[in-house]
C-alpha cells in the first residue's frame, strides 16, 4: 500500500500521496491540494518545491554528492571527455566506441553556421556584454532552423541536439574572438570536440595553433563538471519554456538569460571582480579576510562555500588539481591570480572558513583557470553556458518526452481589494 501524508485544517483532514526517489528523496504530490483544499502552499525561490521527476542528476549537497545517470562526478571527469559526458546526459547511457565516433562525426556536419548570422556577430559592438550576444545568437538560429522539432521521431530530436552541440561552440568562439578583434574562425574538423574549441577561440591569424594537453585537459573537466547541477535557476528556466512547446533553441536562449545573473552563472565573473578590487586596494588579502570575518562589513569573499552544497563542493576537489597544473605549465606572473592562491591558502586553514565549511568552489577555481588561459572576465560566463549546453538539452529533452505540463505556479495576492473607479478630474 502506498504511503500517504495528511494535512489536517480547520477540522478537516485530506490525504495526499508520498512519492520516494530512487536515492530516498521523500516529496508529498500536492497537485490535488488546490482541487481538494482550496490552497495552494507558498515557497518563494521554490526551495523546497519538486518541479518534476527526473533521471539526470542527484546532488546531495549535505554529503557533497554529484552524479550524472548514476555515475560518480570524480569518475566522470577522471576517466570521460566531454563529449561522452554529453551523450551520457543526453541519451542516459555511455556510449560505445561506435557510438560516440558517429554522434562526434554528426556534430561536426552540423557545425557550419549560415553565413547571415556573421552580419548579426559584426552587428554587436565590441563592448556588448558577451551573454547578450550569445543569448541573442542562440536565440536568432530559431530564425535558421525555422521548423519545430518532433518530439516523438527520435531521428528529428537527434538532428536537433548535433546542430545545437555543433553551432554553439562556434557562436561562442565568434563571440570571444569578436571582443578581440580577431577574425571569426571555424576550427579543424579534424580535431576533438573540446580541442576544436580551444583552436575556433585561440588561434591567431599569422601563426599555426598548438594544442597544449595541460590547458585541454582542464578545460574538458571543467566543461564536465558544469555540464548538469539538477533543477537550478537556469536549468529551471529552460524546462518551463520548453513546457510550452517553445523549440530547443529558443528554450536554450532563455537558459542563457537566466545564468547571466551573478547569483548563478556570473558568480566566477564575480570572483575576479573581487580579486581586481582587492589589488586595485593594495592586494592586502588579510585586510579582506577580516572584512569578510566581520558580519557588520557587507563585502562577501566570492567563490567560497556554496548554496546547495553545505559541507563541500565536489566538483572544487578535482578542478583544483587542474587549476594548479595550468598556473604551473603556463608560468603565468598575475598579482590578481597571486592573491587568488593566498587568499586559498587562508581560507583552508582559517578556523572561521573551515568550521564553516566555506572552502573555495568550483567557481573560485574556473574563474582563476579563465583568467590563466587569456578569457576576458565578462566571457566566463559563456564558457559556463557552453559546459552547461548538454545539461540544458538532456533536461529539455526529458521534459517534452514525459510530455510535463505547461509550468504555471500560482500566488497569493496582496494587493488591494475591488475598489470603485474614480474619474481623473477627482484624484
Amino acid at each position: 500500500m502506498s504511503e500517504k501524508a495528511t494535512l489536517e485544517y480547520n477540522g478537516n483532514k485530506y490525504e495526499f500521496p508520498v512519492i520516494k526517489g530512487t536515492e530516498e528523496e521523500i516529496a508529498i504530490d500536492i497537485k490535488e491540494l488546490r482541487s481538494a483544499t482550496g490552497m495552494i502552499t507558498i515557497d518563494p525561490g521554490y526551495k523546497n518545491t519538486g518541479s518534476c521527476e527526473s533521471a539526470i542528476t542527484f546532488l546531495d549537497g549535505e554529503k557533497g554528492i554529484l552524479r550524472y545517470r548514476g555515475y560518480a562526478i570524480e569518475e566522470l571527469a577522471e576517466k570521460a571527455d566531454f563529449l561522452e559526458v554529453a551523450f551520457l546526459l543526453i541519451f542516459g547511457e555511455l556510449p560505445t566506441s561506435e557510438q560516440l565516433t558517429k554522434f562526434h562525426s554528426d556534430i561536426k556536419a552540423q557545425s557550419i553556421v549560415d553565413e547571415d548570422m556573421r552580419k548579426i556577430v559584426d552587428a554587436f559592438p565590441k563592448s556588448a556584454h558577451p551573454m547578450g550576444v550569445i543569448a541573442s545568437l542562440t536565440s536568432a538560429l530559431t530564425a535558421f532552423n525555422p521548423s519545430s522539432v518532433n518530439v516523438s521521431s527520435e531521428e528529428e530530436m537527434y538532428k536537433a541536439i548535433c546542430k545545437i552541440l555543433g553551432k554553439f561552440p562556434v557562436l561562442v568562439a565568434w563571440t570571444f574572438r569578436k571582443k578581440n578583434g580577431l577574425p571569426l574562425d571555424y576550427g579543424d574538423k579534424n580535431l576533438g570536440y573540446v580541442e576544436n574549441i580551444l583552436k575556433m577561440m585561440f588561434k591567431q591569424p599569422n601563426e599555426d595553433y598548438k594544442s597544449n594537453p595541460i590547458v585541454l585537459n582542464a578545460l574538458d573537466k571543467l566543461l564536465i563538471l558544469h555540464a548538469d547541477h539538477e533543477q537550478n535557476c537556469s536549468t529551471s528556466t529552460v524546462r518551463i519554456a520548453g513546457s510550452s512547446h517553445v523549440g530547443l533553441f529558443a528554450s536554450l536562449s532563455t537558459g542563457i538569460s537566466a545564468l547571466w545573473g551573478p547569483l548563478h552563472g556570473g558568480a566566477n565573473q564575480a570572483v575576479l571582480e573581487m580579486l581586481e578590487g582587492i589589488h586595485s586596494d593594495g592586494g592586502d588579502s588579510k585586510k579582506y579576510m577580516a572584512k569578510a570575518k566581520d558580519k557588520d562589513d557587507p563585502f562577501r569573499l566570492m567563490g567560497f562555500g556554496h548554496r546547495v552544497y553545505k559541507n563541500f563542493d565536489p566538483r572544487a576537489k578535482i578542478i583544483k588539481k587542474a587549476a594548479d597544473e595550468v598556473l604551473g605549465d603556463l608560468g603565468i606572473k598575475d598579482p590578481i591570480l597571486d592573491i587568488a592562491q593566498v587568499l586559498e591558502k587562508e581560507a583552508l586553514v582559517d578556523p572561521y572558513f573551515v568550521d564553516r565549511k566555506l572552502y573555495p568552489n568550483v567557481d573560485f577555481y574556473s574563474g582563476i583557470i579563465y583568467r590563466a588561459l587569456g578569457i576576458p572576465t565578462d566571457m566566463f560566463t559563456v564558457m559556463f553556458a557552453l559546459g552547461r549546453l548538454p545539461g540544458w538539452i538532456a533536461q529539455w529533452r526529458e521534459m517534452r518526452l514525459n510530455n510535463e505540463p505547461i509550468g504555471r505556479p500560482r500566488q497569493v495576492y496582496i494587493g488591494e481589494t475591488v475598489r470603485p473607479f474614480v474619474s481623473l478630474d477627482k484624484r
